[in-house]
C-alpha cells in the first residue's frame, strides 16, 4: 500500500486528486494534511514521516498584492524540504508548477524558485522528484475569480451575470481528470526528470464563453441536452453543470399536458444519443447510492412518491428532493455526487432514467457510496 500525502488538498486540485486516491483504496493510502502544519514543526514532521510520497499542491494564485504570492509560495515549499531534511525523508515529491514559469511574472517566478528548491534538495538527497509544469486547468468545482476563466464564466452564467472578455487570448487547456491521470501516473515512475504536462485542447476565450452561452440558453434555462462535437464540449458540460445551487435548480417540474385521454409528458429533448431505462420500485425501496465521475444523468418521476437525495463526495450536507406522479418532474445527477431514490409512497414508483452513456462493465464509471 502506497501512502500518498497530498498539501493543499482543499484546493481546487487537491480535492479531485484526493476523491480519485480515496477511489483507489487498493493501491493508495490517503495521508491526512492540515494546512496549519506548514507553521507546526512537529506536525508537519510526522506527516512527511508517515508518507511514500508527498504531491505538493498548496500555494497562493492571486492575491492583491504580489510579493504576498511570491513570499508564501517560496516560503512553503522551504519548509517542506527544511522538514525532509529534519525527517531524512527520501521518498518521492511531485511538485505543481505552471506554465507561467515562462512568463516571468510574480507567480511563475515564485513557481520557478519552489520547483528548483525541490529539485537541488532530490539531487543532494537521493531522492525522487519531479515538478510538473501544468498548463490552464479547468473541471468541476474551481473557485470563480480565482482558478481559471472557465470558473468565472460559469459562476456567471449560472447566475445571470454577463461574462466580459478582457482579452480574447487563445488557451491551451487540460481538463481537471486528465490532469489527476497524469499525476497519479508518475506515483510509479522513478525518473528523476521536470514532467510537462501536455495540454489536450486549445480554444480562444470567446469560443469558451460562446459554447457555456449555448450550455445556458438550452440546459440550464430550457432543461435540454446539447450536443457535443468532442470530449472537450462534455467535459465543459459537466464543468458548467457543478455550479448550478442545487438549493433551488431542482426538482424541475415537467409541462403536463392534460386532456380527456389522459396525461402527455415529454421528458427529455435530446441531440445526443445515450441510453433510456425504466423501473418500477417497490414500497420503501432505495435505488442507487453511487456517483458517477464524467457521467450525465436525469431521474424523471413518472408515477409514485419518490425522495431523491445527493450529497457531494467529501461533504456531510444532503439534497432531498421530494417528487410525485402528480406532478411529473426531474433532477439531473451532478458528477461527484453520490445520490439514491427511495419510494415513499403507497404505491409502486415508476422512474425513467436517461445518460448520456451506454452501460460498460469494463468501464462503468460508478462508484457505491451511501449518500
Amino acid at each position: 500500500m502506497i501512502k500518498v500525502g497530498v498539501t493543499g488538498s482543499n484546493g481546487f486540485i487537491g480535492w479531485h486528486l484526493c476523491r480519485t486516491i480515496e477511489l483507489n483504496t487498493y493501491k493508495f493510502e490517503l495521508i491526512k494534511f492540515k494546512r496549519d502544519w506548514f507553521n507546526e514543526n512537529s506536525n508537519l514532521d510526522s506527516f512527511v514521516s508517515k508518507c511514500d510520497i508527498i504531491v505538493h499542491l498548496a500555494g497562493l494564485n492571486r492575491h492583491s498584492e504580489e510579493s504576498i504570492i511570491y513570499d508564501t509560495n517560496v516560503d512553503l515549499a522551504v519548509k517542506l524540504v527544511d522538514s525532509f531534511i529534519r525527517k531524512g525523508f527520501k521518498g518521492h515529491v511531485i511538485y505543481s508548477s505552471s506554465i507561467q514559469e515562462e512568463r516571468n511574472n510574480t507567480f511563475g517566478n515564485s513557481k520557478k524558485v519552489s520547483r528548483e528548491l525541490f529539485a537541488n534538495w532530490a539531487n543532494q538527497y537521493n531522492a525522487t522528484f519531479h515538478g510538473v509544469i501544468i498548463p490552464n486547468v479547468f473541471g468541476a468545482f474551481g473557485v470563480p475569480y480565482y482558478n481559471s476563466v472557465v470558473s468565472t464564466f460559469c459562476h456567471q452564467l449560472v447566475n445571470n451575470e454577463i461574462p466580459q472578455i478582457e482579452t480574447d487570448v487563445t488557451l491551451n487547456l487540460i481538463y481537471i481528470n486528465d490532469l489527476i491521470k497524469n499525476i497519479i501516473d508518475l506515483f510509479n515512475t522513478e525518473s528523476k526528470n521536470n514532467f510537462i504536462i501536455g495540454y489536450s485542447d486549445i480554444y480562444k476565450v470567446s469560443e469558451i464563453l460562446e459554447l457555456l452561452t449555448k450550455f445556458k440558453n438550452k440546459y440550464f434555462e430550457n432543461g435540454q441536452i446539447p450536443s457535443f462535437k468532442n470530449q472537450f464540449e462534455i467535459n465543459l458540460f459537466n464543468t458548467f453543470r457543478s455550479y448550478f445551487n442545487l438549493n433551488t435548480h431542482f426538482p424541475i417540474k415537467y409541462k403536463n399536458n392534460i386532456d380527456e385521454r389522459g396525461n402527455f409528458v415529454e421528458i427529455i429533448r435530446l441531440e445526443i444519443g445515450g441510453q433510456v431505462s425504466f423501473s418500477t420500485t417497490k414500497k420503501e425501496i432505495t435505488r442507487g447510492n453511487h456517483f458517477h465521475t464524467r457521467k450525465i444523468e436525469r431521474f424523471s418521476i413518472i408515477k409514485g412518491k419518490a425522495l431523491i437525495q445527493l450529497r457531494k463526495i467529501g461533504t456531510s450536507e444532503v439534497f432531498n428532493y421530494y417528487l410525485s406522479g402528480e406532478e411529473p418532474a426531474y433532477v439531473d445527477m451532478p458528477i461527484w455526487y453520490t445520490h439514491n431514490i427511495k419510494n415513499i409512497g403507497e404505491e409502486e414508483l415508476y422512474t425513467m432514467f436517461w445518460i448520456n452513456e451506454f452501460y460498460d462493465a469494463n468501464d462503468p464509471d460508478t462508484y457505491f457510496e451511501k449518500v
